[in-house]
């Protein structure tokens, strides 16, 4: 059994871009972590009077897949790459010790992206070097896209087939965006939901199957027949 660590700034990050491969790797018995920067939303106005409740609702929708969601305690726009801020997430690599990780790509339209991918990247390359004690780093490490809204010049060099799980995790993103409008589920009308069905269809067309998530490896490992 591996670990694995997606790390996000916001509570749909890892389900938009990962959410595909990460029910893939519970289906494989995998543990699966999710870390997500942002876990203050008052300042958001989507759910205001109701950001604790997003949080909390992310939380149970996690667990009912199997995976463990975490949030920090950031606000939207108020946190930038700082050793402090690499220290936090490097505690959270060191406790769940994963084998492999995901994190934003660092070129992006949100500044909270790209924050988070600074961050992500210090604490998943030298956990150890920013705790003051023996932390190792994940053995495969992979940006991951958030599409074209906010993700620029993203080229990835790795896929993975996910078709089979494709309706839950549409369904994981349609229930996340069913609670911030605040409107009944219905993933056939939500803007979120069809740009992460385009996408995946768009990266199975690259790679021959009906629905991918790409990757980009961060540290390209060299592999044998």
């Amino acid at each position: 059994m591996k670990t694995l660590l997606a790390i996000g700034a916001h509570y749909d990050d890892a389900p938009y871009g990962l959410g595909g491969l990460l029910l893939q790797a519970i289906e494989q018995h995998h543990r699966v972590v999710v870390l997500n920067l942002i876990g203050d939303y008052s300042n958001w106005p989507p759910v205001k009077g109701r950001h604790q409740q997003l949080v909390e609702f992310s939380i149970e929708q996690a667990r009912q897949r199997g995976i463990d969601m975490r949030f920090l305690n950031h606000a939207s726009g108020q946190f930038i790459d700082s050793i402090a801020n690499r220290r936090q997430v490097a505690e959270v690599v060191a406790e769940v010790k994963p084998d492999t990780a995901f994190l934003l790509w660092p070129r992006d339209r949100h500044p909270d992206h790209e924050a988070a991918s600074a961050i992500a990247n210090a604490a998943l390359h030298g956990p150890g070097r920013l705790i003051g004690r023996e932390a190792t780093s994940p053995r495969e490490i992979y940006w991951y896209d958030n599409g074209p809204g906010h993700t620029i010049d993203f080229t990835p060099d790795t896929y993975f087939d996910v078709s089979a799980q494709w309706p839950a995790a549409q369904d994981w993103l349609a229930q996340l965006m069913a609670f911030v409008r605040n409107r009944p589920l219905d993933p056939q009308k939500d803007s979120a939901v069809e740009g992460q069905n385009l996408l995946a269809r768009y990266r199975g067309q690259a790679c021959g199957v009906r629905h991918a998530e790409a990757l980009r490896a961060v540290r390209p490992v060299a592999r044998s027949l």
